[in-house]
This record gives C-alpha cells, sequence and structure tokens, in this order.
C-alpha cells in the first residue's frame, strides 16, 4: 500500500538541488543512495549545514509545522532520492494504523536529535564535539547494516565545521590531533576509527567550551 505512493527514485548530480529554502511543502523523501546535506542561509547570510542525510533517512520531516521546506536540501554526491506526496501520505494514515503510527515516530526522533544539535553547540568544546560528530555517524552507518569503523562522508570539512559551529582550521586541527592519538585516520572523504570505545568515551565528555566561536 505504501510503495503505491512513492514515486519513482530521482538521480540527482553532485551539488543538485532538490528543494530550495522557502518553498512551499508539499513532499518528504527518502534517500535511497548517496548523501545529502541541508543548509540554511540566516537573515544574516550566514550559510549554515544543520542536518546530514544518509541512505534510508526521512527528509522534510521539519518543513511539516512549518508549511515550507526549512532549508535547501542539497546532493553531496550523485544520490537516488524517492518523492512521497505528503497529502497521499496524509490519506494513507487514515486507513493505516501501522504508517499512523510511524510517523509521530520519525517526528519524535528528529525532535531528539534537533536537542542533542543544540546541546552540542552549547556546551561541548571543538573536540568534544567532533566526538560526538563521528560517533552519532558511525552509529548511523552501523544501523543500516555497514560499517561503524570505515565509512566514506561526502562533507566537506567546511560543512562539518559549519555543522558544529567551529572553524575549518579547528576541524582540521583536531582531526590532526585524533590521528595523533590513533584514534581515527582521514583520507580524503574516508574515515577509519580505531578505538571507538575511546571516542564514545570522549564524545561523553563534559568539556566545555568558551564563550567565543572556537577558531
Amino acid at each position: 500500500m505504501f510503495s503505491r505512493i512513492v514515486r519513482p527514485a530521482e538521480t540527482l548530480e553532485k551539488r543538485q538541488v532538490l528543494v530550495r529554502q522557502g518553498a512551499a511543502f508539499d513532499s518528504l523523501f527518502t534517500v535511497r543512495t548517496g548523501s545529502l546535506k541541508q543548509v540554511v542561509v540566516t537573515d544574516s547570510d550566514e550559510y549554515l549545514v544543520t542536518a546530514l542525510y544518509l541512505p534510508g533517512d526521512l527528509v522534510g520531516l521539519d518543513a511539516i509545522g512549518e508549511g515550507a521546506y526549512t532549508g535547501s536540501l542539497v546532493a553531496l554526491e550523485t544520490s537516488g532520492v524517492c518523492e512521497i506526496p505528503f497529502e497521499q501520505l496524509d490519506q494513507l494514515c487514515t486507513r493505516s494504523d501501522g504508517i499512523r503510527r510511524l510517523l509521530p515516530r520519525y517526528l519524535s526522533q528528529a525532535m531528539h536529535d534537533e536537542r542533542l544539535g543544540l546541546n552540542l553547540l552549547l556546551r561541548r568544546t571543538a573536540e568534544v564535539r567532533l566526538a560526538c560528530f563521528f560517533e552519532a555517524v558511525s552509529e548511523r552507518f552501523r544501523l543500516r547494516g555497514y560499517s561503524p569503523h570505515h565509512f566514506r562522508l561526502a562533507l566537506s570539512r567546511s560543512d562539518i565545521a559549519s555543522h558544529l559551529g567551529l572553524t575549518p582550521e579547528t576541524v582540521g586541527r583536531v582531526l590532526v590531533s585524533y590521528q595523533r592519538q590513533n584514534l581515527l585516520e582521514v583520507s580524503g572523504h574516508e574515515y577509519r576509527i580505531f578505538d571507538l570505545e575511546r571516542l564514545k568515551s570522549l564524545a561523553t565528555a563534559s568539556g566545555r567550551r568558551h564563550p567565543q566561536r572556537e577558531a
């Protein structure tokens, strides 16, 4: 029943925009292959990467209440995306208890992720923020049946920095430190985590950042 309303996968090329910030909301999307980022441009023209979407993720949940997409969705690499027209999904929810229960679960997870992100930005040092980020990405790959220790991440260092409220220079410096500690190895967009347990311990540290943005 659900598969009947899902439109065939659309292929996006790297940097291609799926939807633009402020466009009227009419569909959710699922990532089949590749990855996307959500980009928000603030009133002061600041460019912020607010989300990373991997295969299996449901995209656009934050637009339901707003009635418009809160950020532009941009392909980080060649990606396959399926569209789910929301009006048809809403009608289907009235006929299927299973689907009606599933949507609030996705919404709850999205709100939980947003709260974690805010806590990360407000309270953690650069070292702890990056550890939290890589632990979360590692877990997301594990849940999808991929290796939690070795994965490809199409986000640039500038994108990672924007997502974590840091500068690219700080991200680079911390990654060099991690490599010296044999926590992980970076080669282009390939990441290999050598000591996941130690990375998790660092992610749960209570480090506090200085009031100014870390540089």
